[in-house]
């Protein structure tokens, strides 16, 4: 949502049933009228002047959301919610209103952080946040099989490569999706052929990477965008039965620096 209150309006256009928003500040009180808007505060635990946050969102009434209500760690008993930094996580169970069936949806976001002083580095890295991410969607795990969850989110990480083809950075992010892969969430995509991809060809991407672009930088637009940022991971039960596309095309790439994933369920 890039903290941008004018694309509420956008949303409402859409013909989905749930939104997964991420960076998404306050609405106003009219547009909360229109959607099924959650009553959290609007902010990002321990970052400063940062009021947006995650959101689970309902579009059309006929969707019911069962929202399962977030906790910070300290503050945790048997059973609870537990997460890790409030405003980077939120879940619900939603019932398919065609086949009644119920999906425990997530919406996450990697905040950005930096090396410790000690280190005089001046690194900034997201894949730190992703395993705290995996750490609190592994308490909504609790059997090997026969859940039915649904994760996506602005990971700020890479697929298949580091950047500018480093090997290190390569590593670290793929324990991220091997650590997804342990608890029973499967990478479902965006993947070519679903959404367009970055020409002309990037240099840091691999030759037969399926990647395509969800972000473009201040410096580019979405007819120049290379990396893909956005990842949806689904329950192995069901991971052939979900289809996620990146409206990532010039025209339907929308006003924010990340394109829209559509999600569907069959």
């Amino acid at each position: 949502m890039a903290h941008r209150t004018q694309l509420w309006r956008t949303l409402c256009e859409t013909d989905s049933d749930v939104a997964l928003l991420q960076e998404a500040c306050e609405p106003s009180p009219d547009i909360k009228q229109l959607l099924d808007v959650d009553d959290e505060p609007w902010g990002t635990e321990g970052i400063k002047k940062r009021q947006w946050r995650t959101a689970v969102v309902g579009l059309k009434s006929r969707a019911k959301i069962k929202r399962i209500s977030a906790r910070p760690l300290s503050q945790v008993s048997d059973g609870d919610f537990g997460v890790t930094r409030l405003g980077t996580i939120s879940a619900a169970h939603v019932e398919d209103p065609d086949t009644l069936e119920t999906y425990t949806i997530v919406s996450m976001y990697s905040v950005w952080e930096k090396s410790h002083l000690s280190t005089g580095s001046s690194w900034i890295f997201a894949d730190a946040s992703v395993h705290r991410l995996i750490s609190d969607i592994s308490t909504l795990v609790g059997q090997e099989k026969g859940h039915r969850i649904i994760a996506s989110g602005d990971l700020n990480i890479l697929f298949g490569y580091g950047e500018y083809g480093n090997r290190y950075w390569k590593a670290r992010y793929s324990s991220i999706f091997d650590r997804f892969k342990s608890i029973g969430l499967d990478f479902v995509g965006p993947q070519h052929p679903n959404g367009r991809q970055a020409h002309p060809w990037p240099t840091e991407l691999p030759p037969e990477s399926l990647n395509v672009p969800t972000y473009h930088t201040n410096r580019q637009n979405p007819e120049t965008a290379t990396r893909q940022l956005d990842f949806v991971f689904a329950s192995s039960d069901i991971a052939n039965h979900i289809q996620v596309t990146a409206l990532n095309s010039i025209d339907d790439w929308g006003d924010s620096d990340h394109c829209r994933l559509q999600i569907d369920v069959n």
